[in-house]
């Protein structure tokens, strides 16, 4: 994540920093963190989660009041499993699409 603005590989997408944040222009789209965050706050159930990132299945999340990075179903919002870390809900996203 060092050295790429994001992820979007095998249907995962992990967001990176916004367009208009970055120092110099990128070639491909980026998924921003901020602006996508916005579009999933549309619904209230859903702010009390900071979204990292989602699949065709899933979203990859910090949930601010049990305070635990979380992959809940998309679009129900129904709990799978928690993590923790950011890094082991990472790896575990990756896996799930390799």
């Amino acid at each position: 994540m060092k050295k790429t603005n994001g992820l979007n590989f095998n249907g995962l997408v992990i967001y990176g920093v916004d367009r208009d944040l970055l120092d110099r222009k990128a070639n491909e789209d980026v998924h921003g963190f901020i602006e996508t965050n916005a579009i999933w706050y549309e619904n209230d159930w859903q702010k009390r989660y900071i979204f990292f990132g989602d699949s065709d299945t899933a979203w990859y999340c910090y949930d601010q009041e049990d305070r635990a990075y979380v992959e809940i179903d998309k679009p129900s919002g129904t709990f799978i499993q928690s993590f923790d870390s950011f890094d082991s809900m990472l790896s575990q996203a990756l896996e799930t699409i390799l």
